[in-house]
């Protein structure tokens, strides 16, 4: 008669902000049953966010799935000769050194194996062997232990550590994106763009896998600076600006264009190296996060990159509890909210 419902908190703990999102399972169907987002002010201490969000977030779960990024996280795309899951685990932990620029014992790894197979055969692979794509991330323990304190102290249960990168990409699937993408053609490649506040996080996606990732040290902090550089403006008017120009985006989009034309160059550059890794091409960049609401910017993207660019939606295709969420609220930041949302997917899996 009663249907079990689960919970899992997305929180984003981001730079200028921190986000969080609750999906349910309401039966098989998951459900936002929760959502809010603390800006973290000059000099605050990031804490004071995560109370306030969950203060205004009336949240049922105190269940948390977080993520990690920046120098501490590695992330590697490798080709191995087949084994058993249990074997790959066991290999990656011990030839860890010749993948990782990190000491094995300073670190949490963990290892996927890629349905996609490789597009060459890598060097030294033993003659007529069969071999697998494998996805392996580390971080490192002392920052892993850092955001579980972050929970711990304000009464969560932490049920997991994610990368932003990937989280990305669960946001994309559960949205349905991804069955979108399969009708298009199973080798169908698309990149995932998430401007934050100080990181750019990419992961390119073929046939809904990831086959390649990466992090660009540019993002809407380096807009906003450029923003109160060129109109001299203080940073807090700047960042208002960025968000609503009131009628000067030409000039704010002029202000930051050094910094897209920054951030389109390591993006031509990782394309271009998964595009000749994996023998495929990049055809879609999809765009999130709150740095992509700046005037002008996917549309230079889309121009100086040559390929068709959008930003999408991590809202489309879920559920919402309008009894429970502000809806209009979340949907003006619905752009920044896709790692906080890929994060809650992790209910799905429970």
């Amino acid at each position: 008669m009663f249907r079990r419902t689960k919970s899992v908190v997305g929180l984003d703990l981001g730079h200028q902000a921190v986000k969080a999102v609750e999906i349910s399972m309401e039966g098989s169907e998951p459900v936002i049953t929760g959502f809010a987002c603390a800006e973290i002010a000059p000099g605050a201490d990031r804490a004071e966010a995560i109370a306030k969000v969950f203060q205004q977030g009336k949240f049922k779960s105190k269940t948390v799935v977080t993520s990690v990024s920046g120098q501490a996280v590695v992330v590697r795309y490798i080709t191995m000769m087949q084994m058993t899951d249990a074997e790959l685990r066991q290999a990656i932990r011990f030839e860890s050194d010749k993948y990782l620029p990190f000491e094995a014992d300073e670190v949490q790894i963990d290892c996927q194996r890629l349905m996609r197979k490789p597009h060459a055969p890598s060097e030294g692979a033993a003659a007529g062997g069969e071999q697998m794509s494998v996805v392996i991330a580390a971080c490192k323990k002392s920052a892993v232990e850092e955001r579980v304190q972050e929970i711990v102290r304000h009464g969560l249960s932490l049920l997991a550590v994610d990368v932003d990168v990937f989280a990305l990409a669960n946001a994309w699937e559960l949205c349905g994106l991804s069955e979108v993408a399969g009708e298009a053609g199973g080798e169908r490649a698309i990149a995932l763009v998430d401007v934050g506040a100080s990181v750019t996080s990419i992961n390119v996606l073929c046939g809904g896998e990831t086959c390649f990732s990466r992090e660009i040290g540019i993002g809407g902090a380096d807009m906003t600076q450029a923003i109160a550089r060129r109109l001299g403006v203080e940073a807090a008017e700047s960042e208002a600006l960025k968000r609503d120009p009131q009628g000067r985006e030409a000039e704010i989009s002029r202000a930051i264009t050094p910094v897209l034309e920054d951030m389109v160059s390591e993006l031509t550059l990782s394309l271009d190296y998964v595009e000749n890794r994996e023998g495929l091409r990049v055809e879609e960049i999809l765009l999130s996060g709150g740095g992509v609401l700046a005037p002008g910017t996917v549309s230079f993207l889309e121009q100086a990159t040559g390929r068709t660019t959008r930003t999408w939606n991590p809202l489309e295709g879920l559920r919402v509890a309008e009894s429970r969420v502000n809806v209009q609220e979340m949907e003006a930041c619905a752009p920044s909210l896709a790692v906080a949302i890929g994060l809650a997917s992790r209910v799905c899996a429970q």
